[in-house]
């Protein structure tokens, strides 16, 4: 399904949102607003592809007026060519074996058809690809070579769903408009689309990654339950063998080897994600790194409402969702309370993407008789939350650069973190030797460990001293590598030597 909130038959940076903006606040939505509010002179499109309509609500931002193009899909929709028999185009279902075997043997390189928008549109078509005798016959082979212990349907399905928004994506290449450069801020399908979108209309692709998408797809599917099966006895390997798992993975790291493969630059937010892109087959010359930037001047103003000492409130600022980890957040409180009981921990971020979940949250809390100090607030305007705040925390499983910490940081409020993504640069400086001598922000636990956290929540809260100088810390650091107009700075300048490239 497919549909235009604006239309314009030319932009000057297409950015492909999967799952984020306008339907989705926080994270990368942030930073796309952040992008389209600040680069005023730019002519900006926005494709967004989503799962289905169903999972995505009403918009959640004001569209500005250089957004002049907005288009709207959804990969999963229930949209389908009408049934009929066909046989299939041999040569071509050829390429598609050469691209698996390149899935099995792990190679960088995609068969060049694969790359020709004309594959998707002529060769193998999405009718052939659903319907043909050529498919079928396909399927059913390699189902009998790689894993014929599992159920069949699991292995039909699975290899449908993982292949069918290809020619999703092949088609929205087609009509997109007249684009000068390309912007994806993840790999994934996005990245699959900028790239094939670059190679199709010869235009520049750039890639920014918030957090390295391969390795987050690779832990939602090595611990999703939705692509679990009954294992026979016999079958020794633990479940990361899974092969329906394996399938999904293999898959996001081909196509993420494709966006690599294409973009340049391929722009990531801390050293560390910039490593791990390179070892994920970015080529290291075409890596650099643009770090996140705040609004520094406008959240220092809210300092004027901050109480000296602050009262012991925890903030949590994030969507309510496994990997944000909230229920060990909840553990921490608990043990927290025990020794501070006036403890107040504030979880402020939508609670309707994963309900599930959040009843499962609010049921810990209830359980853990925690009713009179955890408090779900909801999307809430950052400037009124953090003055109250006397921390902020993040107890994510990943993360790519959180915003939040910036944010918090320029308001005047430490964190305490897990060990993901740049939250360990973010507190303890990892941007030059200058950063890492300003000292600590805060503190790092690992994940999952609600005593450590507990341990950093009890700590500040209990010396002042130490509070207040991690709150200096945080003011110097934010203010000399994180503001707003560096970053914006970076970006046009990103952006206006892309549209002087010639492919």
């Amino acid at each position: 399904m497919s549909k235009y909130i604006r239309r314009s038959d030319q932009v000057d940076v297409m950015l492909l949102a999967e799952g984020t903006y306008p339907y989705i606040r926080g994270g990368v939505s942030s930073w796309i607003a952040q992008l389209l509010a600040g680069l005023k002179d730019i002519r900006f499109g926005i494709c967004f592809i989503g799962s289905q309509e169903s999972e995505y609500a009403e918009m959640r931002y004001e569209l500005p007026d250089n957004l002049v193009h907005l288009e709207v899909h959804y990969l999963f929709s229930e949209d389908k060519p009408e049934i009929k028999r066909m046989k299939g185009n041999k040569k071509n279902f050829q390429a598609v074996r050469e691209l698996h075997k390149s899935f099995e043997e792990n190679k960088y390189d995609i068969p060049e058809m694969m790359k020709d928008i004309n594959f998707y549109m002529k060769g193998v078509t999405f009718e052939h690809f659903l319907y043909s005798e050529l498919s079928w016959e396909y399927i059913n082979e390699m189902y009998l070579k790689n894993c014929p212990d599992i159920p069949f349907i699991d292995y039909f399905w699975t290899l449908r769903n993982i292949h069918r928004p290809i020619w999703i994506l092949a088609t929205i290449v087609k009509n997109l408009p007249d684009t000068k450069v390309f912007h994806s801020p993840s790999t994934g399908y996005a990245g699959f689309l900028g790239a094939l979108g670059s190679y199709t209309k010869n235009k520049p692709y750039i890639l920014t990654e918030h957090g390295i998408y391969t390795r987050e797809r690779k832990i939602d599917m090595l611990t999703a339950e939705w692509v679990a099966f009954q294992k026979p006895s016999l079958l020794k390997q633990p479940e990361e063998f899974n092969y329906i798992k394996k399938m999904w993975v293999s898959f996001f790291e081909r196509i993420g080897e494709f966006s690599y493969t294409r973009a340049n630059p391929i722009l990531s937010l801390y050293p560390g994600a910039q490593k791990i892109q390179i070892a994920f087959g970015a080529d290291e010359l075409r890596t650099q790194v643009v770090p996140n930037g705040v609004d520094v001047d406008g959240l220092n103003a809210t300092m004027v409402h901050r109480q000296d000492p602050p009262p012991p409130v925890i903030t949590l600022i994030g969507r309510v969702v496994s990997i944000k980890d909230i229920k060990t957040f909840i553990r921490a409180i608990r043990i927290t309370v025990n020794k501070i009981p006036a403890v107040e921990a504030w979880i402020v971020g939508p609670t309707d993407e994963d309900p599930e979940y959040y009843f499962e949250c609010q049921q810990m809390v209830e359980s853990l008789g925690l009713k009179e100090n955890i408090k779900f607030l909801g999307f809430q305007n950052i400037k009124e939350i953090l003055p109250k705040s006397a921390l902020q925390t993040l107890t994510s499983i990943s993360e790519g650069m959180p915003l939040v910490i910036l944010e918090g940081y320029a308001a005047g409020v430490p964190c305490v973190a897990t060990d993901v993504g740049s939250c360990r640069d973010l507190i303890y400086g990892g941007l030059n030797d200058e950063d890492i001598a300003l000292g600590a922000a805060g503190a790092i636990t690992n994940i999952a460990n609600p005593s450590q956290l507990a341990e950093q929540y009890i700590y500040f809260l209990s010396h002042y001293d130490v509070w207040k100088k991690a709150q200096a810390v945080a003011l110097k650091r934010v203010e000399a590598y994180y503001r707003q107009e560096m970053f914006l700075k970076q970006y046009h300048n990103i952006y206006m030597n892309a549209m002087k490239e010639e492919l």
